[in-house]
């Protein structure tokens, strides 16, 4: 509410209690002129006058309250908070305010000592509102934006959380831009932690290209992020829209090859050339000669397919089975090969168990079970890189 208006209001409030009570004109006479200069919004010129009549001595408690509360609308009008608050204070004390007013006139003030860039004042006068019943949600906002101008961005880090839990425990999804500001404040105090947290919000709730590729990226900084997992980064960049680069193609590609999955290989070369991305410009032979290399990898592989699973089963070890199991989940054949992923997990004597959770759980999104491969991918463990890209996984599913 503009300053002029609110004065406007409470002067209202004003001319009633006059009404109601009557005033000796050496009082009356000086308030009525601060009125009118009130309402034509010469707000000095109405102080001066309130100043007038407070001069007048033996006031009864009727004649303080009446100059309290035109003295209370003309320092709004003119922007006077302190003299504001003190009129609004003894007004309050004693008893003649009503409980819509003061909530009213506590909102203006608030907003005054914000646009006074009094942020300590302005954050108490709205966290007084609130504590008092107030419920205009501007008031919770000018809270955090108090606590952001003056640079406090853990406050405004609670706050925006605590709105974040709110909506979620509701089943609401929470406002993009909330989430934006916590990152943010999140980003100025150096909470990578939680930083991290608030881009899983986003990517779950608004899964852009752009917060993807940051927690993909972040994911892969962390210390003690194994190369192991590079070909399982390319994956996610490739479902989130980020690999774009002719390289990032080639670069996966050739990891495929390494990993044993040819077929994957092909795919990846496959859409490199419907996108757009390979086959063009002076690195055209290049990307022919990957192409070659690829279908020849696959032939093989296919020539091969028999008695590698023979080898597979008779193996005391089941990673061969997850392996075979996953080549195949990567062609497309999310069921047979999650059979023997499964087939493989049973059998045991694994080298590194979380990376055969991991297989099963990308299976079992393949396959279309979602519920099954959440629970899986979230009891991946591991510090090196398995949980945490079991984590990306199971928040692309949602």
């Amino acid at each position: 509410m503009k300053r002029s208006l609110v004065a406007a209001a409470f002067l209202l409030s004003a001319v009633v209690a006059q009404g109601q009570e009557a005033l000796r004109p050496e009082v009356g006479k000086p308030l009525q002129a601060a009125q009118e200069h009130i309402k034509a919004q010469r707000y000095k010129d109405a102080l001066a006058k309130v100043r007038e009549a407070d001069a007048v001595g033996n006031k009864n408690a009727g004649e303080t309250a009446m100059v309290e509360r035109m003295r209370l609308s003309a320092a709004l009008g003119a922007g006077d908070n302190e003299q504001a608050a003190r009129a609004f204070e003894a007004l309050s004390a004693s008893g003649r305010l009503g409980q819509a007013d003061q909530l009213r006139l506590m909102e203006s003030l608030a907003s005054g000592y914000y646009r006074a860039k009094d942020y300590t004042k302005a954050t108490q006068w709205a966290q007084r509102y609130i504590k008092e019943g107030g419920t205009n949600p501007s008031m919770r906002q000018l809270v955090m934006a108090t606590q952001f101008e003056s640079g406090d961005f853990a406050g405004v880090a609670r706050q925006v959380q605590a709105e974040v839990a709110e909506a979620e425990k509701a089943g609401r999804v929470p406002p993009e831009e909330r989430l934006q500001l916590l990152g943010y404040a999140q980003q100025r105090l150096n909470d990578n932690a939680g930083f991290a947290n608030t881009l899983e919000k986003l990517v779950t709730y608004y899964p852009k290209k752009t917060y993807w590729a940051d927690l993909i990226s972040r994911t892969q900084r962390k210390p003690g992020f194994s190369d192991r997992y590079a070909l399982d980064i390319y994956r996610l960049k490739l479902a989130s829209g980020n690999l774009g680069d002719p390289n990032d193609y080639i670069e996966m590609a050739q990891l495929a090859i390494q990993a044993g999955y040819p077929g994957e290989a092909k795919k990846i070369v496959d859409q490199g050339y419907s996108s757009g991305v390979l086959g063009k410009g002076t690195e055209a032979a290049r990307h022919k000669r990957l192409t070659d290399l690829v279908n020849k990898h696959v032939a093989e592989d296919q020539a091969a397919m028999s008695s590698a699973l023979a080898e597979a089963n008779a193996s005391r070890s089941g990673d061969a089975l997850v392996s075979i199991g996953f080549g195949q989940v990567l062609q497309g054949q999310a069921e047979k090969g999650l059979a023997l992923i499964e087939q493989g997990i049973a059998k045991g004597q694994l080298k590194r168990p979380d990376d055969a959770q991991l297989r099963l759980g990308v299976a079992q999104l393949r396959a279309g079970q979602k519920q099954k491969a959440v629970k899986t991918l979230r009891a991946v463990k591991g510090s090196d890189g398995a949980a945490d890209v079991a984590r990306l996984y199971s928040l692309g599913s949602a």
